[in-house]
């Protein structure tokens, strides 16, 4: 079982300062998460902001436009901030906000912040330009930078006492993360292409037809490209159908953050499915309004009663 414990110390001044940054960062820079956390309690709320400021920061060097040698030295730097952090060695006045949220964050609930230095890991293999061959090749590098931060939410968010298989909350946790980072790999394969990224591996590429890369608003010629999406889309729903079965381990509202986070990234991997071209033209989004019934569905548990039934009937 995996308590988040949550600090009944007085947040400072500067702490609460910190987190507002944070929080100001999440709603500007992911819509989608900050649709989910603002689901949560306030103490959950803002150190899944200040988790989320620091994962920005790592993912930002990476996504820059400046040399690669200078993006290592700042990722390098910025994992000399983490091994701060978990020193707890930040003060309250220093004056960088995210340290100081963050570390504040580590002290309030046991978050494992060695997801943060996976995180560093995957995006140093973006640095080096590294392409996958296989979907296991691919996996490393999603559960860098997306299942590790499954693991370090779960540590906020944490499991409920008596929770059945809570022991393997972790491993769900990494699984969905691998959904969403899949679904966002799909979602962004023409601007990838265009920054020189490839993420689907050369093996599937190569199976479908679509080895010639993504450059322009319509498939390589002569390739299966529709049979591509639906072959992804396929294999990101198995990861959620098992990441899902972490939903009936949570509190309600942690439940419900989750769901409604999951929720609008499997909406988002239905309209893919349907018109799969559709992501070569431009950013495939979910209007506010359909974002906004996710979240009261995820709110009112019928996702997680949905998962737990299915569970119990495998188990039957």
């Amino acid at each position: 079982m995996i308590r988040a414990v949550e600090s009944e110390q007085h947040a400072s001044a500067p702490v609460l300062a910190a987190y507002s940054y944070c929080e100001a960062v999440t709603g500007q820079q992911a819509r989608n998460f900050a649709y989910g956390i603002r689901l949560l309690p306030t103490p959950k709320r803002r150190a899944m902001s200040a988790l989320y400021a620091f994962s920005r920061r790592v993912d930002d060097i990476g996504d820059g436009a400046l040399a690669d040698e200078v993006k290592v030295a700042r990722l390098q730097d910025t994992r000399a901030l983490l091994d701060r952090i978990r020193d707890g060695a930040v003060e309250d006045d220093d004056t960088d906000p995210v340290a100081v949220a963050l570390t504040h964050a580590a002290r309030a609930f046991p978050i494992p912040l060695g997801g943060l230095d996976e995180l560093i890991d995957g995006v140093l293999m973006d640095v080096r330009g590294e392409s996958y061959e296989t979907w296991d090749d691919l996996k490393v590098y999603c559960r860098c930078v997306a299942g590790a931060i499954g693991r370090l939410s779960l540590g906020v968010f944490g499991t409920e006492p008596g929770a059945r298989g809570a022991e393997r909350a972790p491993e769900y946790a990494d699984t969905l993360g691998l959904a969403l980072q899949l679904t966002n790999i799909l979602r962004d394969v023409r601007e990838d292409a265009e920054g020189g990224r490839t993420y689907l591996p050369s093996d599937d590429l190569a199976k479908f037809g679509c080895s010639a890369g993504f450059h322009g608003p319509t498939p390589p010629e002569g390739s299966d490209f529709a049979g591509l999406v639906h072959f992804e889309v396929r294999r990101a729903r198995a990861l959620f159908a098992e990441g899902y079965q972490l939903l009936p381990m949570l509190d309600r509202r942690s439940g419900a953050c989750v769901a409604a986070m999951a929720g609008i990234y499997r909406r988002l991997l239905d309209r893919i499915e349907r018109e799969p071209e559709a992501v070569l033209r431009g950013r495939v989004s979910l209007p506010g309004r359909e974002k906004a019934y996710v979240a009261v569905r995820g709110l009112s548990g019928l996702d997680t009663r949905h998962v737990t039934r299915q569970t119990l009937r495998r188990r039957a």
